[in-house]
């Protein structure tokens, strides 16, 4: 497995937050191409644009966001 170090581990959390986040709202947005049989590639344009206009909000907003919670929760 790929070995990144920890020092990164906030844009790996983004990476990977983006890409879950925005393939779960594609599919949901896509649900109405099913029956046609175009879900999927309708999809994965939806999620492919979406995570690449995600990733950077993510990874900026990630560390304001965790200090924020982190105020909140304490």
């Amino acid at each position: 497995m790929l070995k990144i170090s920890s020092r990164y581990s906030h844009f790996v959390f983004g990476v990977l937050q983006a890409g879950l986040t925005s393939a779960i709202a594609a599919a949901i947005a896509s649900i109405s191409f099913l029956k046609g049989g175009m879900f999927v590639p309708h999809w994965l344009t939806s999620w492919g644009i979406s995570w690449l206009t995600m990733l950077p909000v993510v990874v900026t907003a990630a560390p304001f966001i965790r200090k924020l919670a982190e105020r909140i929760a304490s």
